[in-house]
């Protein structure tokens, strides 16, 4: 009776431990996006997460189970002899081949997949591998995404609009702060830094509206800083883009120096791109310079300053250039 206590004392914890990870795992899977791929490229990123969790909790099961043999095996009892333990494992080769290749069995089970599939997201989907790209020049500002198209000659500003089954090939940059570009539902993140130009391969298998957001912080409006993306069936895209074309206005220098300053805003929408003013993948401190231009600091203390002296001046200034960027 007391040994069974004993064992019974053993599993019991052992045994909820594990119905706890797994009722924890089950119930949160529902809700993560990254596990609800809408797209190729988010499939591939899911089945190597699955891969990766099923390999864990292959290597705890196996751990769990060899330490309840071995407590059980040689634990102190009653007619446990010195013969039935040898500690001593000095020049076993048997265990030293076991515990080394083991090991080499997890890494490579984990390596081989990730790496075919790192050089799989390099490219174009396969599934729609025939079709032309459609080329979008994400650009991320404090707090705020700018994206453009440059064969539609269209900007968006907080939001994309693009079609179904149809690859999307985002040239990836910021204006100031090293952001990352990620919609959890078609891919894993990229990251954007000035003066550079990061590549990233997505779409969308079925219409639907995907959120969007910087995953890296960034400060202040670091939470704000996201978007929508609208998937749409062919025809409503081209729609969308004939509309966009035809009613919405240019975009100019001075506007888009509004969208410099430090600060969220809406979504907009421009009939034409800033890549005619500046390409931020080459010229990284456009931004600052235009901050810097109207009074602007990304340093709070400096910013009242600069407010505070504008104030002194008098308000007959109203049109000054830095009161015009004003929330």
């Amino acid at each position: 009776m007391f040994k069974r206590l004993k064992l019974h004392n053993l599993f019991k914890p052992l045994l909820t431990l594990i119905l706890g990870v797994g009722l924890f795992v089950l119930s949160g899977c529902s809700n993560l996006v990254i596990l609800d791929p809408k797209g190729p490229v988010a499939k591939i990123q899911s089945d190597l997460i699955m891969l990766s969790i099923f390999w864990m909790l292959l290597i705890i099961v196996v751990v769990y189970v060899l330490f309840t043999w071995v407590v059980i095996k040689y634990r102190n009892r009653p007619g446990f002899k010195d013969k039935d333990y040898q500690p001593n494992m000095h020049g076993n080769t048997k265990l030293e081949i076991i515990w080394t290749i083991i090991p080499i069995i997890i890494v490579s089970a984990l390596s081989i997949p990730t790496v075919q599939a790192l050089y799989e997201l390099e490219k174009p989907p396969k599934s729609t591998r025939d079709k032309e790209p459609i080329v979008i020049y994400a650009t991320s500002v404090d707090w705020k995404w700018i994206f453009s198209y440059p064969e539609e000659n269209i900007e968006t500003v907080n939001y994309l609009n693009i079609p179904e089954d149809h690859p999307i090939l985002f040239k990836i940059t910021s204006a100031d702060s090293m952001s990352s570009l990620w919609i959890p539902q078609l891919g894993g993140q990229k990251y954007g830094m000035a003066g550079m130009e990061n590549k990233l391969y997505l779409q969308a298998d079925e219409p639907g509206l995907y959120k969007g957001r910087n995953s890296n912080f960034t400060g202040e409006g670091f939470a704000n800083q996201t978007f929508t993306v609208l998937a749409q069936n062919e025809k409503d895209y081209k729609n969308w883009v004939k509309d966009t074309q035809q009613n919405a206005p240019k975009l100019t220098e001075k506007q888009y120096e509004k969208l410099m300053m430090p600060e969220v805003a809406k979504k907009m929408t421009f009939s034409s791109t800033h890549l005619n003013i500046v390409d931020h993948a080459t010229s990284s401190e456009y931004a600052l310079k235009v901050r810097e231009k109207y009074g602007v600091s990304v340093n709070p203390e400096k910013n009242q300053s600069t407010n505070d002296d504008s104030q002194v001046e008098g308000e007959s200034s109203s049109s000054s250039q830095h009161g015009s960027h004003s929330k």
